[in-house]
């Protein structure tokens, strides 16, 4: 984003006010630890006083890690690991996303990734979430297509794991449906016409709201087993969500029937039970992810690390998530088999 010129707007809004800025622009996808505290040290040097997160949701995942630390300055990244660990109000945060998926401009969470360890976790507390959000479909235009594809499918993830889970309100539920219709209706759309700002503002629309929803409701076992792909293996996030999705919905079978039946017909598909709505919905899914030449399997995980990778994915989605239908170790084991097509 930096070399192709798309923060020159910015810069040259902030000169003209008289604002003084830095710019940390080395962040990786999946940004680690040591992102937060280079950035960490340049925010210190520049005696800055505020953040501006702009890119997709590693930037603004690495801007929450540094506010975290700005407001914890005795405090280890790793010490904030999991819940309300941050417990402070962080330096005016804005966020500016570049892509239409994580939605982490609307959530509490910030994921980082252990570099040593290989360990990918997130650290949740409302103190993350930033102040302002500022969605610009212009952002968006350039992206290629695949990154469209699989940021959108990330989006989906969000809405779908949070409305079908069992820590829903009334309002997660409203924004999860919403940020579902839109996307089926948008994301074809927009990976087909790049170009097509009402595609592109709906996209990012339903990103934002399927943030709202999972900030509150949470996510589930789609995520855990995702971030053990991106802490080892550096999958990205939202490729590793739209190639999960739908085998942990076939997983949950009876559990999740009746909410996937009402997103069935949220988008317009017909069936006489709830099953079968169920099973549309999650084919639907498969469709769109084919459509968009998103690969039906992630590459396989190496076998000296699978033992690690369930535990991992065990530990976060239980109890942290609140998933329909819990995974025994066997079960998850299965389950990272059958995401690789390995045999």
């Amino acid at each position: 984003l930096y070399n192709l010129g798309l923060l020159d707007g910015l810069f040259a809004a902030l000169e003209k006010e008289g604002i003084k800025y830095s710019c940390y622009n080395k962040t990786v996808p999946n940004p680690t630890i040591d992102n937060i505290e280079e950035a960490y040290a340049q925010y210190k040097e520049a005696s800055c006083q505020a953040l501006i997160a702009f890119g997709g949701g590693s930037p603004m995942d690495c801007a929450k890690g540094v506010g975290a630390r700005v407001v914890n300055p005795k405090k280890s990244i790793p010490q904030m690991k999991g819940l309300l660990k941050v417990g402070r109000k962080l330096p005016i945060l804005f966020a500016v996303p570049t892509t239409a998926g994580t939605g982490s401009e609307a959530t509490l969470a910030a994921v980082v990734t252990n570099s040593k360890t290989k360990e990918k976790y997130a650290i949740n507390d409302p103190h993350l979430i930033p102040d302002y959000a500022v969605l610009d479909p212009l952002l968006t235009v350039k992206l290629p297509a695949f990154v469209t594809a699989t940021t959108g499918m990330d989006a989906l993830t969000h809405a779908v794991e949070a409305f079908i889970g069992h820590s829903n309100t009334s309002k997660t539920k409203k924004m999860a449906i919403e940020a579902t219709k839109l996307i089926f209706a948008n994301i074809k759309v927009a990976y087909d016409e790049p170009d097509n700002i009402e595609a592109r503002n709906n996209m990012q629309i339903a990103a934002y709201k399927a943030g709202v929803a999972f900030t509150r409701a949470y996510v589930g076992y789609v995520h855990a087993i995702a971030h053990t792909f991106g802490g080892f293996y550096h999958t990205a996030h939202g490729h590793a969500n739209a190639v999960i999705l739908p085998y942990v919905l076939d997983y949950y079978g009876s559990s999740v029937w009746k909410s996937l039946a009402i997103l069935a017909r949220e988008i317009g598909l017909d069936g006489a039970s709830d099953e079968e709505l169920a099973n549309k919905f999650i084919k639907s899914i498969r469709e769109y992810n084919e459509y968009m030449k998103i690969p039906k399997y992630l590459e396989p995980y190496k076998d000296e690390d699978l033992e690690t990778m369930v535990d991992r994915a065990l530990a976060e989605g239980n109890p942290l998530y609140p998933v329909p239908k819990l995974m025994g170790r066997d079960e998850m084991r299965t389950m990272y088999k059958i995401v690789t097509n390995k045999k």
